[in-house]
């Protein structure tokens, strides 16, 4: 039972990296109908950035504001403003092509300027056990747990309870509508990109100190993000987030009780599952398109 409940906190701590990165995707979707497969890759560089500005001198603190900054100007503005504004004129077959190419090329380029090899990341959260319900429990997977958890929610309270995010709602649902009411849409799209590149540089500070830091590592975090975005709901923020905090605690329970080897296989049987039995999505709605 002890083993059990460890692996249900790693795995809701894993879990919730994922649900930030799920929730990118679902945005990007929603309000650009962009699919950006290099968004594991886009999780992997921001560890890259900080590590670069302390190579520099910079102190932990300043890096990180640093990287999240960076972050921002690259993977949010200049991800849209140089590829997704171009390539959408061409269709979303395209732009999605074109995302991959991204990831390619953020892959070589790290394993090329920084280094092949694994690198530590610090945590920004205490290492050692603390004791809940007579349970060691890592400290470390609570401070990611409780800082994910407060991303989310304070990602959800933005849209759901200011103007701001009735605004990027509404440029989401009915982009033309929401022009002849007054809405910037465009400039609700970009701050959304914005936010996605927010969000993946938080998940590249949390996850960055448990699994190291590597050029490879974009596949497997944008693989177990794409498949929690598809089982929540592609068109729901809230089922982004179920869906990661569900594809985390498979992933440890599958390493744990079937092999390290098929963990990968776990999620993927549950993702065919899910599109068999309910395409939407578990949180998801469906949506009727004309041909």
């Amino acid at each position: 039972m002890s083993n059990l409940f460890d692996l249900l906190v790693a795995g809701l701590a894993t879990g919730a990296i994922y649900a930030l990165v799920a929730v990118g995707f679902t945005l990007l979707w929603q309000t650009s109908q962009t699919i950006n497969f290099a968004q594991g890759e886009f999780v992997m560089l921001p560890a890259f950035l900080m590590l670069a500005t302390m190579h520099a001198g910079a102190p932990f603190w300043l890096a990180i504001i640093l990287g999240i900054l960076l972050s921002m100007i690259l993977l949010g503005l200049a991800f849209k403003m140089l590829l997704v504004d171009p390539m959408m004129r061409h269709g979303v077959l395209p732009l999605a092509i074109a995302t991959m190419a991204l990831a390619i090329g953020i892959k070589e380029a790290v394993k090329q300027f920084f280094s092949a090899e694994a690198s530590p990341f610090p945590s920004i959260v205490p290492t050692g056990d603390i004791s809940i319900l007579g349970h060691a429990v890592s400290l470390q997977s609570i401070g990611v747990l409780v800082l994910a958890i407060l991303a989310v929610f304070g990602l959800t309270s933005l849209l759901n309870r200011t103007s701001l995010g009735h605004q990027m709602q509404a440029a989401a649902q009915n982009p033309t509508v929401a022009r002849i009411i007054g809405v910037p849409v465009e400039r609700m799209i970009l701050l959304t990109f914005l936010i996605n590149a927010f969000l993946v540089a938080l998940a590249s500070l949390l996850i960055t100190p448990i699994y190291l830091a590597k050029f490879s590592s974009g596949e497997v975090l944008g693989q177990a993000a794409f498949i929690a975005a598809i089982v929540g709901g592609f068109n729901q923020v809230r089922g982004a987030i179920a869906g990661g905090l569900l594809i985390g605690v498979l992933d440890n329970l599958a390493a744990a009780y079937v092999s390290t080897q098929y963990r990968a296989a776990v999620p993927m049987i549950f993702l065919i599952a899910v599109i068999l039995f309910r395409p939407q999505g578990l949180l998801g709605r469906a949506e009727e398109r004309t041909v």
